[in-house]
C-alpha cells in the first residue's frame, strides 16, 4: 500500500524546510520557537492555567459525588 498522508506530507516538508533553514542546528531552531511564541501572546494556549482548571472541575465534581479526586486519589 503506497498511500501517503497529506497531513503527514505536509509536516514532514515544514520540518525538513525549517531544520535546512537553521542549518539542522537543533539549539537554533528551538530558540527561533521560543521566540516566536513570545511573539504570539495571548494566541497561545497556557497549560499551567488549564491544569489546575482541570483540577478545580475534579474538586468539585469529587464534592459532588463524595468521593475523592485527583492524582493521588486511591483507586475506585
Amino acid at each position: 500500500m503506497n498511500w501517503e498522508d497529506p497531513i503527514v506530507a505536509e509536516v514532514r516538508r515544514i520540518r525538513e524546510e525549517l531544520s535546512a533553514k537553521f542549518n539542522f542546528d537543533l539549539a537554533a531552531i528551538f530558540a527561533d520557537i521560543r521566540s516566536r511564541q513570545g511573539e504570539a501572546g495571548d494566541r497561545l494556549i497556557h497549560l499551567k492555567g488549564r491544569q489546575k482548571a482541570e483540577q478545580a472541575d475534579a474538586r468539585e465534581a469529587a464534592d459532588v459525588s463524595g468521593t475523592e479526586a485527583g492524582p493521588h486519589a486511591p483507586p475506585a
